[in-house]
């Protein structure tokens, strides 16, 4: 049976450990001081496996929180993956030197095709694409502009440049606590192949368990942001009824 993986989300700004609504940076609601004990909390509740969002990163387009990060992955036994600002190779190297065991390439994947292969020719299965989309079409640039580019058609294209792994949010459900898009999350599985991993809207258990039924059509996990601070989901019960 294929691996479902939940993966507990730390977003940063300004060191702090923050929400947002649909990635709007004027509703943030701060949810801790430290994101290392954050994060060391998500591990002791049985995190296999932690996401970072460095949202500094994204607005700048280049990484801001690399300390605080480096922080997290030397004081976690767990693995983490980054997203946030990774447009240039040197970025992505510096992450993965500091201990990080994925990174995420998102605006970059539509704005920058040349970099994106590159890094997924070098570093393969250590990259995951983050797709972002917004009526099917992707966001970029901290979910600010929208592209004229299909998700779909974008995942088969950089499937075929080496993708392993992506990262799918729906927009229009990210911190609405509606419940995620399961219909496109499993067609963007099945239309590239490959592992993908949903974002935004994961707000009960039902939810999840709704995304597990879909492992075998490669659906490999969701993050969880909103709905693990609030305690809607408990993280330790999640990962012992739907994690395998």
């Amino acid at each position: 049976m294929s691996s479902f993986i939940i993966y507990p989300a730390i977003d940063i700004r300004g060191g702090k450990c923050v929400r947002l609504v649909q990635g709007d940076y004027n509703q943030e609601t701060v949810y801790n001081d430290s994101p290392l004990s954050v994060a060391r909390s998500w591990e002791e509740q049985g995190g296999k496996f932690i996401h970072l969002v460095d949202l500094d990163g994204a607005k700048a387009g280049h990484p801001v929180n690399d300390e605080i990060i480096a922080q997290i992955a030397a004081h976690v036994q767990v693995p983490v993956q980054v997203g946030g600002g990774l447009r240039r190779i040197e970025d992505v190297e510096r992450l993965l030197s500091l201990g990080v065991s994925r990174v995420i390439i998102g605006t970059a994947a539509i704005e920058d095709r040349v970099f994106t292969e590159t890094v997924l020719g070098r570093y393969g299965d250590k990259v995951a694409i983050g797709i972002d989309a917004r009526n099917g079409y992707v966001a970029t640039r901290g979910w600010l502009e929208t592209s004229e580019v299909q998700a779909e058609v974008l995942a088969k294209e950089l499937a075929a440049k080496g993708a392993e792994n992506f990262i799918f949010t729906d927009i229009s459900r990210d911190g609405m606590m509606q419940g995620p898009n399961v219909e496109a999350i499993v067609a963007l599985a099945k239309a590239s192949g490959r592992t993908v991993i949903a974002s935004g809207g994961v707000t009960r258990m039902e939810d999840l368990e709704a995304l597990g039924k879909h492992r075998e059509d490669g659906v490999g996990g969701a993050i969880v942001g909103k709905a693990l601070y609030t305690g809607n989901i408990d993280l330790a019960e999640a990962v012992q009824k739907i994690q395998k």
